[in-house]
């Protein structure tokens, strides 16, 4: 579609629209325009202000169609994908957002959790907000990885045994221990015991430890015997603490109430599950 005058571009977004395109690059919306960046930055900013186009990051454009102007932006789902395209990064949708989809939560998400490998600065996109998180290594997590199918397209998400691993390893992301505890009650039963143990070799032992504990404490403890086995041929398990954060000071952090044998986590506070 060729328009010739800036004025049109209100045309233009309704054209993407009416073919499903939601998203579109600065330079796409040049070429197919025949405009300036100055001036599509003119016309992209007017409809910024009335509300029907929204700037995640620079150079990509989302639409706000008809139904999500009360929301402000249509929701992360319909342009995730896009979005980390624009910014040449490999990505999947992870943490308390993937157990969600996976029918594992106790409360609503409040924001839309994104692993990558480079940090991002977190984005609020009217009612939603899309927060990341940082990992160096995602080609060793490759296999842990789904594809799921969105309103607009596909998306990469975290499988139930990635998610799982995930969610012990950034526990400042799930609102703290207790309420992984309480995923992990629900995402179990999606998790397949080899599938977990094959891609277990991508974290750090500690977090192993942490889930496996996690695993048996929720009664799944079949759901962690390969694990165990694989995480034994490293070497023999140190002791770890379940909450390093209310066991560093040794003047006021509480007695430890259990000590695991199979996993050698020293637990000062029971994690607590919600029904």
């Amino acid at each position: 579609m060729m328009l010739d005058d800036v004025k049109t571009f209100p045309a233009y977004l309704t054209h993407l629209l009416s073919q499903g395109q939601v998203v579109f690059s600065a330079a796409q919306a040049q070429e197919d325009l025949e405009i300036s960046k100055g001036a599509l930055l003119d016309a992209a900013e007017r409809q910024q202000r009335r509300k029907h186009l929204i700037a995640p990051r620079r150079g990509f454009y989302v639409i706000v169609p008809p139904q999500f102007l009360s929301w402000g932006a249509p929701p992360p789902p319909w342009y995730i994908d896009a979005l980390l395209k624009h910014e040449a990064r490999p990505y999947y949708v992870a943490l308390l957002k993937a157990a969600e989809l996976h029918g594992a939560t106790h409360q609503a998400v409040m924001e839309f959790q994104v692993i990558t490998d480079k940090r991002l600065p977190r984005i609020k996109a009217g009612r939603s907000a899309i927060a990341f998180y940082y990992r160096k290594d995602m080609e060793a997590v490759a296999d842990g990885l789904q594809d799921h199918k969105t309103d607009t397209g596909r998306m990469k998400i975290s499988g139930p045994e990635l998610t799982s691993l995930d969610l012990v390893r950034y526990p400042h992301a799930a609102a703290g221990l207790d309420h992984v505890a309480t995923v992990l009650t629900d995402l179990c039963e999606r998790i397949e015991g080899a599938r977990l143990a094959a891609i277990s070799d991508s974290f750090e032992r500690a977090v192993l430890q942490r889930l496996g504990y996690l695993l048996c404490l929720s009664g799944h403890e079949d759901k962690s015997d390969a694990l165990h086995e694989r995480l034994m041929k490293r070497s023999p398990l140190p002791w770890i603490e379940l909450e390093p954060a209310i066991a560093k000071d040794p003047d006021f952090r509480p007695k430890p109430v259990a000590r695991d044998e199979r996993w050698h986590v020293i637990v000062r506070r029971i994690p607590e599950v919600d029904e």
